[in-house]
């Protein structure tokens, strides 16, 4: 999908899906909710490892890409044109999230909150040139949201793969004009937004804008034709999750049968804060987006129950 053009007027309305069953009480921000039951260790672990690169993890794992691609054509056979494996992955991730919310934490100002909804960012090339611009795209789901959701949301984004060549998408436009700042200015204009957001008192025209502020940032290696790379987390903003998946490799494996079978999988690596949540919730949310990655068929359907992250 990161070969798709994208085109979005300047003026276009950003949705704001930020809603949470919980009271908004003092310590909260705009798009996220204090944590005030984190246990001790947890609670200084941003204090003790205080910058994002300096607490992140790196791995790399692969899934069995036999039934997304059975889902996949199924799915366009019906109807559903330029529906693909990146719709999927999101799609599973999303309903992830929906039964172990704690990656769906970030941390600003040194404090974990639970962000208030799932925002996905993802990386878009306008062309597969080497002079062409890339560009930063987001999307605001709910955890209830399906495989189609993300389809149907997906198609209003990415509108034209042509006539949107030569368009800014909003990040584009706001990048443009901290451009325009001399240099001098500039760096005390990003340290003012940083000490505004540290504090929690970031616009919220901005921070919904913002690639720097989400649930995760992924992009596909698919159309480059290399590996999954691991991408440095952001300084700037809350991002706790980097993803990156390749295309398709072919693997000679043997079954429990003894008979070897030519296997297709993609490869996806991870770059995570793991000041958000502890390695054993951690392994057990990377299980359970592989079970929606081998059964995508259950994200034809919302969640049966949406788990709340602790108080």
């Amino acid at each position: 999908m990161d070969n798709l053009a994208y085109k979005e007027e300047i003026t276009e309305e950003v949705p704001s899906l930020q809603k949470t069953p919980y009271k908004r009480r003092f310590g909260d921000r705009k798009d996220g909710r204090l944590i005030r039951s984190m246990d001790p260790l947890a609670a200084v672990a941003p204090f003790i490892m205080s910058t994002r690169t300096g607490s992140q993890n790196l791995f790399k794992d692969f899934v069995d890409i036999e039934n997304i691609n059975k889902f996949v054509h199924k799915k366009r056979s019906e109807g559903f044109t330029g529906f693909g494996t990146m719709h999927v992955f999101i799609a599973a991730y999303i309903r992830m999230l929906s039964q172990r919310p704690a990656l769906n934490r970030f941390i600003s100002g040194q404090r974990i909150y639970a962000r208030n909804n799932i925002e996905i960012i993802m990386a878009v090339k306008k062309e597969m040139t080497l002079e062409s611009p890339e560009t930063m795209v987001k999307f605001f789901f709910e955890p209830s949201s399906t495989v189609f959701d993300v389809y149907n949301q997906f198609n209003e984004k990415i509108l034209s793969i042509k006539d949107a060549v030569e368009e800014d998408t909003s990040f584009d436009a706001l990048a443009g004009l901290l451009g325009k700042i001399p240099r001098f200015a500039l760096r005390w204009t990003i340290k003012f937004l940083n000490w505004l957001d540290y504090h929690g008192w970031l616009p919220t025209t901005l921070t919904e804008l913002s690639p720097f502020h989400g649930s995760l940032v992924v992009t596909s290696m698919a159309s480059l034709g290399i590996s999954p790379v691991y991408h440095h987390l952001y300084e700037f903003g809350n991002v706790p999750m980097f993803m990156a998946f390749s295309g398709t490799r072919h693997e000679n494996i043997v079954d429990r049968n003894g008979n070897v079978k030519n296997t297709r999988f993609f490869d996806f690596s991870v770059s995570s804060d793991e000041r958000i949540c502890d390695g054993f919730y951690f392994a057990s949310a990377l299980k359970e987006l592989k079970k929606y990655l081998t059964n995508p068929e259950l994200l034809e359907n919302p969640p049966e129950k949406i788990v709340e992250d602790i108080p």
